[in-house]
């Protein structure tokens, strides 16, 4: 496929006189469809019918036949024989005809961010899930990827979990579910109470000044947090290590010169005993500027300070040339806000550039957000536990203990994962166990049993065949029609990461190996040359589904 947006691009812009999408897709009316004279025809106000047959008049012979259709459609149709070169051409390729970028770029990708002393639930897997696939494919991709865990061991939350501790007397003898429970009833209290709560704000004072005694009791409930996230991360198979956690601490040495430095350039306001930073165009529901606050009246710093600290030495210190925040739409105007003020600090000019990867909540049968049965949030670690639990009922018995749990791991891990990033993701959806793990369907499961059987079929034959692509069925054809789509699909994804495509490529893809398996006989061809051809294409098929599956977080296991 890429061949012919390739050869229709070239055509397009000597057309257009400059670069025009020729908007590629595949077709019911032929192997693809051009779409681009459509558009192209209303700028230059011609008959798209007129634009689309110019267009066709630039294109060199390639290997396909194509002819317009239509309002101003080109169809393309290819030859078995070009088809069939494409086909051995990715499957002699390690990287499946996905090339490494020419570009490449440092990006930092802000991601997961639990806060410390709270065990992560249902609201920190999303931001883990889909950053762990953003980083994970620009990676593949060649960039150079710098994952970040912003998480929450600062600020006001954790001063009245400090100062709640030390008043409750055994500051030291918290685990992660002590201190999950002391964090509710902290809360409660600041709520409650304003004594305690003004002295909760005074204990970050004392943390963000260094207080000894304070900071003693930080660093061990940080650790202790450190190691249960860490073990959460390998439950989940996500691509983040100790190294990766920058938490908002880190930033704390640097919240001073960034007030000096935003005073010298003119943008800080004072606004009752506050110093303020007003990005334009932004304004509340009475019509007034709305303020970033910088540094607090009683001196201390918000966590709006840190991102803002946070955001200058990503572009400043680590050289990024592209800030990702995986974060919920819900902080949509805050990260904007933060955008505009280091853009008016300029730190963000040219080419580097920040992005807010936004997107929807997990929702309960009920259309609310998922909660446990008492009402609280659901707990990610016994949601991941269920889920493997849940997973060994599909799970086959013949297979070993050892080999059993690691399948069963796979599914039920790779359910939940598969089950957020097939919605798109500027979308809520509800979580539904049956749907997640059923073996048909849009599943990650119906995915690993597919894998499984071209790994059965490769296992029964030796392993892999090197041979010439030979297409005589139409089933053949059209499995090779989709493994030719897997470059273009990955491109598309690092574009916008809505990894629904790739979800939605992988589920087709799997549909057409099915199908060939049940028209075309692999292992007991009607001849040689047609067994080796479809033991490649069996192989092909296999390493582009691992490949995609890997890309999203998913193990795919050599037997189920």
């Amino acid at each position: 496929m890429e061949s012919i947006v390739k050869a229709f691009a070239s055509a397009f812009d000597t057309v257009a006189g400059r670069a025009v999408d020729p908007v590629v897709r595949r077709s019911k009316h032929a192997d693809f469809q051009v779409e681009g004279a459509l558009a192209l025809g209303r700028e230059l106000r011609r008959p798209p019918r007129e634009v689309a047959a110019d267009v066709l008049g630039h294109v060199a012979a390639q290997g396909f036949d194509a002819v317009v259709a239509g309002a101003g459609f080109i169809n393309v149709t290819v030859g078995d024989d070009w088809l069939a070169g494409r086909l051995a051409e990715a499957a002699s390729d390690p990287r499946l005809g996905v090339p490494v970028t020419d570009t490449p770029e440092v990006v930092a990708i802000d991601y997961s961010a639990p806060n410390v002393a709270k065990e992560m639930h249902v609201g920190n897997l999303r931001s883990t899930v889909i950053g762990d696939a953003v980083a994970r494919l620009l990676e593949w991709l060649g960039h150079d990827v710098r994952r970040i865990n912003h998480i929450g061991d600062w600020g006001t939350s954790f001063g009245m979990l400090l100062e709640h501790l030390e008043e409750s007397g055994s500051p030291d003898e918290a685990g992660i579910g002590d201190l999950d429970a002391f964090y509710k009833a902290a809360r409660a209290r600041f709520a409650a109470d304003e004594e305690f709560a003004e002295r909760s704000r005074q204990r970050v004072v004392a943390l963000q000044s260094g207080d000894e005694a304070t900071l003693r009791l930080w660093h061990k409930h940080v650790d202790e947090s450190e190691r249960y996230l860490l073990a959460v991360y390998a439950t989940m198979g996500v691509t983040m290590s100790k190294e990766d956690f920058v938490g908002e601490s880190f930033y704390n040495p640097m919240l001073g010169p960034l007030v000096e430095e935003l005073e010298s350039a003119g943008l800080l306001r004072d606004s009752d005993g506050a110093k303020c930073l007003f990005p334009d165009g932004f304004s509340g529901r009475d019509g007034e500027p709305l303020p970033i606050i910088v540094r607090k009246r009683d001196g201390g710093f918000g966590y709006s300070a840190t991102d803002l600290a946070a955001i200058r030495y990503r572009i400043k210190n680590l050289k990024a040339d592209r800030v990702l925040y995986v974060v919920g739409a819900p902080q949509a105007k805050h990260f904007a806000m933060v955008f505009a003020a280091a853009r008016a600090a300029g730190w963000l000019t040219g080419s580097v550039r920040a992005e807010h990867v936004q997107f929807g909540s997990v929702l309960g049968a009920d259309g609310k957000l998922l909660r446990s049965r008492a009402g609280d949030g659901v707990k990610l670690r016994e949601l991941l536990d269920e889920a493997v639990a849940r997973a060994y009922e599909i799970v086959g018995p013949s297979l070993e203990d050892g080999e059993r749990h690691a399948v069963a791991r796979a599914v039920g891990i790779g359910a939940v994962k598969y089950a957020d990033l097939s919605n798109h993701r500027l979308k809520d959806y509800v979580f539904d166990w049956d749907r997640m793990l059923a073996t048909n369907g849009d599943t990650a499961a119906y995915l690993q049993y597919a894998c499984a059987r071209v790994a059965s079929i490769l296992r029964r034959a030796g392993g892999s065949a090197t041979a010439s692509i030979v297409l005589t069925h139409p089933s053949e054809r059209a499995l090779a029609l989709e493994l030719l789509g897997f470059p273009g699909v990955v491109e598309a994804v690092a574009q916008t990461f809505e990894f629904q495509k790739l979800t939605g490529y992988l589920f087709g893809l799997a549909g057409a190996f099915n199908a060939f398996f049940r028209d075309c006989r692999v292992l007991q061809a009607e001849d040689d040359a047609s067994r080796a051809s479809r033991l490649v294409m069996c192989d092909l098929t296999r390493r582009t589904m691992v490949q995609g599956m890997g890309l999203l977080g998913i193990e795919v296991p050599e037997r189920m």
